[in-house]
């Protein structure tokens, strides 16, 4: 209790009325009698300045009198009464003290001020050839346009009540819930106490008492039962509001399904408030969700910028371990499939900056009895200003065959979406006995939000023939219809991912990778229909997908295991890393949750008989 004496003994710190960042939270703090205290503001609180002390007096006197009281003393506080996370500690002191002393003169214990409300940052601005070789591009089609504009609803005055938990919603029927762990301690590949990180886990709800556990030396476990879930747990550090934050963030996904935008409105107000009071990959998550959610409510539909989306992609590359392991087992894929060719053609659906491609390029010129040529289609979006960056890809390729004498040619195909490519336009050379390798990496879940559009590609790589078929894919779905299951699945699977960037020491790669990742959110969470491009979903399901459409599985050998192991200790010593074999495929993930998966298919035998 000494920490609130001390406390309350400073003086109520106020935000500058000059800075950009107070504007809007400080009309809500710089209030009469001198103000609010911020600290205990961000965390739900309202307390005046001129009545600190007072509040840091009914404090001790509070933990005074239960001091006097044994624990059978205390049972009248298990009962059904509902006692709420006071925004106007103040009044709910006076009414703790006279549960213990009738005679003392209290407001009612239910009294509730409004919780402080703030708008939400929605400022998105995050960035304000050879000889031997031939190169060429071909554009398909315009660039997509994508619209902007604001439909949502005007400014509510809704002030929410109640957080945490069941005090906004009626206990529901049983059906599935979500139960969150929060571990705070620090581990070797984390720089220090700040990092937190979010462990999420599904199960079956039941009248039965749920806990929720809070890491860390100092954790404590809180257990309530169905009948006291809206009793509040007074705690005032970042740990509980990290569980307030979270029961935020899921019950305003909630609101906006089932379209209560002046519930949600006031909700995403509030996570910006327990975001600021948490640390590490936790904060960052929220914002990004935050933001997301935002975007929903007001319907503003997020820009698409393939060369940002680029540039970010390239800062992820070399940030982590993901994009590498992508690349690096499906080249040792491909290589196998290529042994003995004289005359290979590797068709890319994720062409990019060709990242992928210069490993490939220098394994093959190592390759006993001399590299075979090497023909490589990539196919890539539009660029924002139309120039033809796939054109000085292959250039920049070209340069590099060229230096370790490998015969090679480029041709680079510019399409909104993969669905716009016919088979036909590949050149494909069957006479040459070329043998055909089709990559695909993070690109065909992307498909899911054209109807046809998955069957059409599926039928382009069955017509091209592949010796290998390589698909790299996250390791989640997001594609469930339901608002609030993708939103549940992709708050697990980001907070994973961020979680693993906690250890990276490059500062700005860091946070260009984040940002990477939070458009991914962004597009998760606020887009709909045909906008939605980030439908990922499991190795199972693609699984089921492949095989309907003709393919079978190819076995991942041992070497890319033990040599996908190898390259995982370049980062963090490969603390924290896993990589794990599953039916013949690779995955990667942080801990004990795979989140990519590399898998490998070829023509079902009577697929290349009908041939």
């Amino acid at each position: 209790m000494k920490r609130y004496h001390d406390h309350f003994q400073q003086p109520a710190r106020l935000p500058d009325p000059a800075s950009s960042s107070s504007s809007s939270s400080g009309k809500m703090l710089l209030e009469e009698d001198g103000g609010m205290d911020e600290l205990l503001a961000v965390l739900g609180y309202k307390v005046k300045s001129s009545e600190m002390a007072e509040v840091a007096q009914k404090l001790e006197q509070l933990e005074e009198m239960m001091g006097h009281f044994q624990e059978d003393g205390l049972s009248h506080f298990a009962t059904e009464t509902v006692h709420y996370n006071p925004s106007e500690l103040y009044t709910w002191l006076d009414s703790m003290l006279s549960e213990f002393n009738p005679s003392t003169s209290a407001v009612g214990a239910g009294s509730l001020g409004p919780l402080l409300s703030a708008p939400l940052n929605m400022d998105t601005s995050f960035l304000s050839g050879a000889e031997s070789s031939t190169v060429s591009s071909i554009g398909l089609g315009a660039p997509n346009q994508h619209s902007r504009g604001f439909i949502g609803p005007s400014s509510s005055d809704y002030e929410l009540k109640a957080i945490p938990g069941n005090a906004i919603y009626p206990q529901p029927p049983p059906r599935t819930r979500t139960q969150f762990v929060f571990d705070s301690s620090s581990s070797s590949n984390h720089g220090g106490d700040a990092n937190k990180r979010l462990k999420c886990s599904i199960s079956e709800y039941a009248p039965t008492p749920t806990a929720v556990q809070i890491g860390g030396c100092a954790g404590t476990r809180i257990t309530t039962t169905a009948a006291e879930s809206t009793r509040a747990v007074v705690l005032v550090d970042s740990q509980e509001n990290g569980i307030r934050l979270v029961q935020a963030l899921m019950a305003c996904a909630e609101a906006v399904q089932k379209n209560n935008l002046s519930l949600a409105e006031a909700l995403v107000k509030q996570i910006g408030f327990l975001a600021v009071s948490q640390a590490g990959a936790m904060r960052k998550v929220a914002t990004y969700f935050a933001e997301a959610l935002a975007r929903r409510i007001y319907r503003l539909c997020p820009p698409q910028d393939h060369s940002l989306s680029d540039t970010l992609q390239m800062h992820f590359y070399e940030t982590c371990p993901y994009l590498k392991f992508a690349h690096f087992t499906a080249n040792q894929a491909i290589l196998e499939a290529f042994e003995g060719k004289k005359r290979v053609h590797v068709i890319d659906f994720s062409m990019n900056q060709g990242l992928q491609w210069p490993a490939l390029m220098q394994a093959l010129a190592l390759r006993p009895g001399g590299p075979p040529v090497f023909r490589l289609t990539g196919i890539g979006p539009p660029a924002p200003d139309n120039s033809d960056y796939l054109h000085d890809v292959g250039c920049n390729l070209a340069q590099l065959a060229e230096a370790i004498h490998v015969e090679f040619e480029f041709r680079g195909f510019v399409a909104n979406s993969l669905a716009d490519l016919e088979a036909s336009m590949l050149e494909l050379s069957p006479s040459e006995n070329e043998s055909v390798a089709v990559n695909s990496v993070f690109e065909l879940h992307k498909l899911l939000a054209r109807p046809g559009a998955m069957e059409k590609v599926l039928d382009v790589v069955k017509r091209t023939k592949p010796d290998i078929f390589t698909v790299v894919e996250q390791e989640s779905n997001h594609n469930s219809p339901a608002l609030l299951d993708r939103f549940t699945e992709s708050l697990h699977y980001y907070s994973t991912l961020f979680d693993s960037l906690e250890g990276v020491a490059n500062s700005q790669d860091k946070v260009m990778s984040e940002v990477y990742l939070g458009k991914q959110i962004c597009n998760v969470v606020a887009c709909e229909g045909s906008d939605r491009v980030e439908r990922h979903e499991t190795l199972t399901q693609w699984r089921t997908r492949f095989c309907s459409a003709g393919f079978s599985p190819v076995q991942l050998g041992s070497n890319a295991f033990k040599q996908a192991s190898m390259l995982l200790a370049l980062f963090n010593g490969g603390e924290g890393y896993r990589v794990e074999e599953k039916d013949g495929c690779l995955m990667l993930g942080w801990h004990t949750r795979p989140l990519i998966a590399t898998s490998a298919w070829k023509l079902a035998v009577k697929q290349v008989v009908a041939g």
